[in-house]
Parts: C-alpha cells; structure tokens; sequence
C-alpha cells in the first residue's frame, strides 16, 4: 500500500471512529479499544491506531502507557469555558463574514442550508465551519476548523440531544444566515452569540443532570443495608 492510500485509509477510519463517538456508542470517557475497532472496519491495527494518535492530538483522547486510549470527559466548568470561548470567536467570525462574503457565497450558502432543511440532512452542512472559512481571518479559521472542531462539534451534537434544541438549532441557523444576508452585521452577531448560549445552557443543564445521575447511582451502590434486630 502507498503513502497516500495509507494516508486515506487512516483518515477513513478517524471519521468511522468519529461517528462512533458523535452518535454515543463510544461515551465520553469511554475507552477506544484498537483490536475491536480494527476487527469492526476490516483493518489492520496499524490504521486504528495512527487514527487514535490523530484524536490525542485534537484534545479528544488521551492515553497512557500501557493503557488503552480513553475519550475525554470534560468537566461541566471546562465544557463552558470552552462553548464561552466559542461565543466570543464565533460572533466575530460571523461579524466578519457578513460583510468579507461575496453576494454570491451568501446566496450559495443560503440555498444549500434550505436543501439540507428539505432533505433532513443539515448535520452534513456545518453552518459555523462555512462562516469561519468565510470570515477573512485565518486565525479564527484555524481555530474553530481545526484546533477546535472536532471538540466542539462532538460537544455540540450532546447539547442537540436535549428534546426540541435541535429543531430550534436549525430556525436560529437561518435567521443567522438571513442576517448575513442583508449585510447586517450587528443583529448576525447577536443572534450568533444567544445561538451559542442557548446551546450552552442546554449542554450545561445535560452534564448536571448525568453527574446527578451518576452521583445518585454511586451512592446507592455503595449502601449497605444493615440486618434488622429481631423485635423483642
């Protein structure tokens, strides 16, 4: 095999393994067994694991020596740091966008976003991706399309979960786009910044409510039922 279908071949299994940890088979904290997912894609182990090398170096697996590579689990208070910072970088990259993007791009992206609409499939259009390649700025650019997207799209298909955040994903989406434009660059920005806050506080209310959970599961696991006296 060449360089470069070695080179395809690992990047077809990042993205099978990817898919396995936005749909929630692999969990947050989960462990990415090589020998498992090499037998699943039909691979050689090699692939597999220059494809977990690729997630350690996005932040979305780490692994120790002489331990299988385990999926990140971000504490609910790093998750919003993060979607914080996402806030502020975003709202610009829209700000820039609206006015740096041709009639002609607006319009394109307009009408693919109405089709996915149409079609269901707007999960494969990333609307945040196309308005930070849009924006002018490469350092934005490389920021939410490379150093942070894998991250942030992994956390934000957890905060679609919440019932109804999606469908009110995809209407805050357009007026995003409309806004766009009509070259308004005040009102893109603020709807982009209260789209990402929503989004927030719904991962945010998701995360408390699964420590709960897990918190609520430790402790009943750890009770000792104590044998009654006998009554006298």
């Amino acid at each position: 095999m060449s360089e470069r279908e070695q080179t395809t071949l690992v990047n077809q299994v990042f993205d099978k393994i990817f898919n396995l940890l936005v749909s929630g088979e692999i969990p947050l904290g989960g462990t990415m067994n090589e020998a498992v997912l090499a037998d699943r894609f039909a691979v050689s182990r090699g692939p597999v694991r220059e494809a977990v090398k690729q997630f350690q170096g996005r932040g979305l697996v780490t692994k120790e020596p002489y331990h299988k590579a385990r999926v990140v689990d971000l504490s609910v208070s790093d998750m919003v740091q993060i979607f914080q910072l996402r806030e502020a970088v975003e709202g610009m990259s829209v700000r820039l966008a609206t006015t740096a993007m041709s009639d002609a791009a607006l319009d394109q992206l307009l009408a693919e976003f109405t089709q996915a609409r149409e079609d269901g499939s707007t999960e494969v259009l990333d609307v945040h991706v196309r308005i930070a390649q849009g924006s002018g700025n490469d350092r934005i650019a490389a920021l939410l399309c490379d150093e942070l997207y894998y991250l942030l799209r992994l956390y934000r298909a957890r905060s679609g979960e919440m019932p109804g955040r999606r469908r009110n994903a995809h209407a805050e989406h357009w007026q995003i786009l409309r806004a766009m434009r009509t070259r308004d660059a005040d009102l893109a920005e603020s709807l982009m910044r209260s789209h990402i806050l929503r989004a927030t506080t719904s991962l945010q209310d998701m995360l408390d409510k699964e420590e709960l959970m897990t918190a609520g599961t430790a402790v009943t696991a750890g009770t000792v039922s104590l044998p009654q006296r006998d009554a006298r």
